[in-house]
């Protein structure tokens, strides 16, 4: 009986490996040509919600109708739908999920990731799953990575020396004449304080990883830890970066329509 339940049990956790290493793909097919995408397991929330707006087939008949060359192609507003040329094409109805940032899903050349309403009315860096956009970017190099890592953190460690030094500079002025121990008592309490809101915060500290991709096939650095990341073009690269080259007016739509589909892969 014994052997009997632990085979069994055996036989279950199998179905549960298996489950949790199924890859979900999905295609993008464009008057351009088609593109493969491979959703993250990381992103959970964001691979569900995407394949059950493709399986509803929200996206059919939607344009890649915002793009820029060495940054991002988009595509998925309800408004591009049978949008007359030219005419300038809006978010349509947002369908918002929370964000799922992780460090190991990041902008390189070809990741599919998610847009989002302003930081000042969406204080969460919530998703709009209602459309998507892939990221063609370009190459940088270590130092123009090291200069996008200081254009977050300084102003971040600016705030809390405010924050937290400044405040408390007459207390520590007065204590400094009189009382040396307590004044570097009290000094490394607030540099304890701003070290560990500091290394909480938002900063950019860009990894190995992603130093190594991109410097060598590129992306868009800067919106790391800004827009959720939940899945990679792994055929169509070539679509992408055909996309990415066409002429386009002053909203950056393109002249010449590309419309999509999309469907699942099984």
């Amino acid at each position: 009986m014994l052997k009997t339940y632990l085979s069994a049990f055996i036989l279950m956790l199998g179905f549960v490996l298996t489950a949790q290493e199924i890859t979900h793909k999905v295609i993008i097919s464009t008057t351009q040509g088609n593109i493969t995408i491979k959703l993250y397991n990381e992103t959970p929330q964001h691979r569900d919600e995407f394949l059950r707006l493709v399986n509803s087939h929200h996206y059919d008949g939607t344009l890649f109708y915002r793009v820029i060359q060495n940054f991002v192609i988009q595509a998925g507003s309800s408004d591009s739908r049978n949008a007359p040329t030219g005419k300038a094409i809006g978010y349509g109805t947002p369908i918002n999920i929370d964000a799922e940032f992780n460090g190991h899903c990041f902008h390189k050349q070809g990741a599919l990731c998610a847009p989002r309403q302003p930081a000042d009315v969406n204080h969460f860096k919530m998703s709009d799953v209602s459309q998507f956009y892939i990221v063609k970017g370009k190459k940088y190099t270590n130092d123009e990575l090291d200069l996008i890592e200081k254009a977050t953190n300084n102003p971040i460690m600016i705030d809390l020396k405010k924050q937290f030094y400044l405040a408390r500079k007459p207390e520590l002025d007065s204590l400094r004449a009189v009382n040396p121990g307590e004044f570097n008592i009290l000094l490394n309490n607030i540099k304890d304080q701003i070290s560990f809101h500091y290394s909480i915060s938002n900063k950019k500290e860009f990894s190995d990883e992603q130093r190594q991709a991109y410097t060598t096939i590129g992306g868009t650095p800067e919106l790391d830890g800004e827009y959720t990341v939940f899945g990679e073009v792994i055929e169509g690269m070539d679509v992408v970066n055909k996309i990415a080259a066409l002429k386009v007016d002053a909203n950056n739509r393109p002249y010449s329509n590309v419309v999509i589909s999309v469907k699942q892969l099984k």
